[in-house]
């Protein structure tokens, strides 16, 4: 991807410097802390999407292509934290997840369990709320002209509202009360990940370069395509992933009993009753998820899900190629595309 510069350390500090001192200082410092270790860690994929949309497209934006990418990768941040909230994970990317470092605070200093439980959902939960705020302050000062900041601001509303909508549904369909179908599910992928870690960011570079609304659209579809094809290949690795390769658990999924495309597919195989006896077992041992792991491949619940991600990343280069774009930037997402199904974006 392109992009010479991309949000890290640096730039995430400016976004949550306070900016006044009538709050304690000792405890704006702790979130502030927090959410730059927050903040740490991954590829940061992006804030590169942005600059590679804007550039390619001859964008001339200037310094608001960065302070647009930094909100981009404050909103990942604050949803991150949020997802480790509502997942109750300890752990992310092989180290403390943001609850979980504010509960080790808690507990070695002496506090009880459930308390220190409390503080770790108040100060996850507050960390991540300063993630959004500082997205949407970043994107409204964003130094271009009030319409384009108008513009930017309705996609990032938008996101929003549907990524949080999407991870609600992912919750309720773990509740075990309706099994969801295939169509419920793809919907989340798409509602949870595709509109804010693909369609965002490349609309967002768009809208900065000037483009012409039919290619703003017409990039929000590829996004959401390639978004799709992300989360299925994630939910393949939640299940199938090599932890020291991708930083979390690959038995989170299976004991939270979430219904990935994967468990939806299984159910219409004769695999169903070795992966439903275990399905939200949280206590799944890793002999018993090894079993799970060969009745979905057994089954061809793999393979299907596999089928699903090159399905869409061809769709998403189809959709691209129809676009009045520059040649580099179908390029672009051709390469884009290949990673995706490879796994390596």
């Amino acid at each position: 991807m392109s992009g010479k510069r991309v949000a890290g350390a640096a730039t995430l500090e400016r976004r949550v410097a306070p900016a006044t001192t009538a709050e304690p200082p000792a405890d704006i410092a702790l979130l502030a802390t927090a959410l730059l270790d927050a903040g740490r860690g991954g590829k940061r994929f992006r804030p590169r999407l942005v600059h590679a949309v804007h550039d390619l497209l001859g964008g001339g934006a200037g310094p608001a292509v960065l302070q647009v990418a930094e909100a981009v990768e404050l909103l990942h941040t604050a949803f991150v934290v949020h997802d480790d909230v509502i997942d109750g994970d300890d752990v992310r990317r092989g180290r403390a997840s943001t609850p979980g470092a504010f509960r080790h605070e808690a507990a070695a200093a002496g506090a009880a369990p459930e308390a220190a439980a409390t503080y770790a959902l108040a100060g996850a939960v507050l960390t991540g709320d300063l993630a959004l705020s500082g997205a949407l302050r970043a994107v409204a000062t964003a130094p271009v002209d009030p319409a384009t900041v108008r513009r930017l601001l309705d996609l990032l509303d938008h996101a929003i509202r549907v990524s949080a909508a999407g991870e609600l549904a992912d919750v309720r369909h773990s509740l075990g009360l309706a099994e969801p179908s295939l169509a419920e599910v793809l919907a989340v992928a798409e509602h949870k990940t595709a509109a804010y870690s693909f369609q965002l960011p490349m609309q967002a570079g768009a809208v900065l370069a000037g483009a012409a609304p039919a290619v703003v659209e017409g990039l929000g579809e590829v996004g959401r395509r390639l978004g799709i094809a992300f989360q299925l290949l994630d939910d393949l690795l939640g299940v199938f992933g090599d932890p020291t390769q991708t930083g979390k658990s690959n038995l989170g999924d299976l004991r939270e009993g979430k219904r990935t495309p994967l468990v939806v597919h299984a159910r219409s195989t004769t695999a169903w009753p070795q992966v439903q006896r275990h399905l939200g077992d949280p206590a799944l041992s890793p002999h018993d998820a090894a079993r799970v792991r060969d009745a979905l491949e057994r089954g061809g619940s793999r393979a299907f899900v596999t089928d699903l991600v090159a399905a869409h990343v061809e769709a998403a280069v189809t959709c691209a190629a129809g676009l009045e774009v520059p040649p580099d930037l179908l390029v672009w997402v051709g390469d884009l595309a290949d990673r995706i199904r490879r796994g390596t974006a």
